[in-house]
């Protein structure tokens, strides 16, 4: 079997990552991967290891060349199937560049913002089958009028492997010219208004109130930092908020944190949350989109409504000052991200699609059980 996969984002964020860990997968069950991505995206590279790539012009929206650049690319390359992982026009014209070569085509949804019912009746025919990452944006799709057939729920998956370490939390302190004790929270997430940074920074002074000490460490980059700058000075939070930016060591980092805040107003799941608690550490969120999903209210995280600041205050207020309430916590995220969200159940998610569209019974495939 061999899979075309469209990737059109030119950053290694969650979604792309998510593409590099199914390419992996399939590679070590025997399938043919080709990637098709924007020209010095920075999955490119690390896709190599896993198949083929293409870098190739991707613009957005409004790019309507890339469908015959992917009617091309597939006349070439004659994949079996193809499998649209993004938005910026990949899901639209990627879509009918596959419809117009006929071949089966699959298209993942990483995201739970509503579409108008006339471009979901445009979009969503173009494909054979719709693979949400949750069942929130499962539940999204169906209202915006898909066919429960048509869907399928794969959960995004987390390599728990580089996080699944021991944490000397009070060295992290100290690197930091903190004292051993300071209560440390982070957050990791682009740079980006529905991610919720507002909402955290405007629940700070409530919880510094209680704790001082505290601080906040917000990793991730994108074009709202010069604005949460702005929001950070104006709180008076300079000397407790910092912008790390993006850091390669992230393993490393982020199990010495206390918790892990994510107040989105809208997510697909979070892959920064199933991170976190491979590492241990206890999570607070919104409930929004798939999050509920990963974070389960006072099993593995709190959970308070979207846009709750005081619920968000009282939230961290109460985390970081009940150490075995984290313990508990941060225990069970990681007994639960070994669990339910590993790489091999999503390649096995994503394979099952494929052979359902591919073979009447689903077998027959030259796919084979890693060792």
């Amino acid at each position: 079997m061999k899979v075309l996969h469209i990737e059109s984002g030119r950053h290694l964020y969650g979604g792309a990552k998510q593409v590099l860990h199914i390419m992996e997968g399939l590679s070590r069950r025997g399938v043919d991967n080709l990637l098709a991505c924007p020209r010095g995206a920075e999955i490119a590279a690390p896709a190599r290891q896993h198949g083929e790539v293409v870098e190739m012009r991707m613009a957005g929206d409004a790019d309507a060349g890339l469908a015959l650049r992917v009617l091309r690319l597939v006349a070439q390359h004659r994949p079996d199937i193809v499998h649209v992982h993004s938005r910026r026009g990949a899901d639209l014209w990627g879509g009918i560049g596959a419809r117009l070569a006929r071949v089966p085509v699959v298209l993942s949804r990483r995201v739970d913002n509503r579409e108008p019912r006339w471009l979901a009746g445009i979009k969503y025919p173009l494909y054979d089958h719709v693979i949400a990452i949750s069942e929130g944006i499962r539940a999204v799709l169906i209202e915006a009028g898909l066919r429960p057939a048509q869907l399928s729920c794969v959960r995004s998956a987390v390599d728990a492997s580089p996080f699944l370490r021991e944490y000397d939390k009070a060295a992290y302190r100290a690197a930091h010219g903190l004292a051993a004790d300071t209560p440390m929270v982070g957050m990791v997430a682009q740079l980006i208004r529905r991610k919720g940074h507002r909402h955290l920074i405007g629940a700070l002074n409530t919880v510094l109130a209680a704790l001082p000490r505290l601080q906040v460490q917000i990793f991730g980059r994108g074009p709202l930092e010069a604005e949460i700058r702005q929001w950070i000075e104006a709180h008076g939070l300079t000397n407790n908020v910092h912008l790390m930016g993006f850091v390669d060591d992230l393993p490393a980092r982020l199990g010495c944190l206390d918790v892990v805040v994510h107040p989105a107003d809208m997510e697909g799941l979070g892959v920064s949350l199933l991170q976190a608690a491979a590492a241990g550490v206890p999570l607070l969120a919104c409930r929004s989109g798939g999050i509920p999903e990963v974070v389960r209210h006072e099993h593995n995280g709190l959970l308070v409504d979207a846009g709750d600041v005081s619920a968000l205050s009282a939230g961290l207020i109460r985390l970081l000052g009940d150490a075995g309430l984290r313990e508990r916590l941060g225990r069970a995220g990681r007994e639960l991200m070994v669990r339910e969200f590993s790489i091999e159940a999503m390649c096995e998610g994503n394979l099952a699609v494929y052979r359902q569209l591919l073979t009447p019974d689903g077998l027959a495939l030259p796919v084979s059980l890693p060792a």
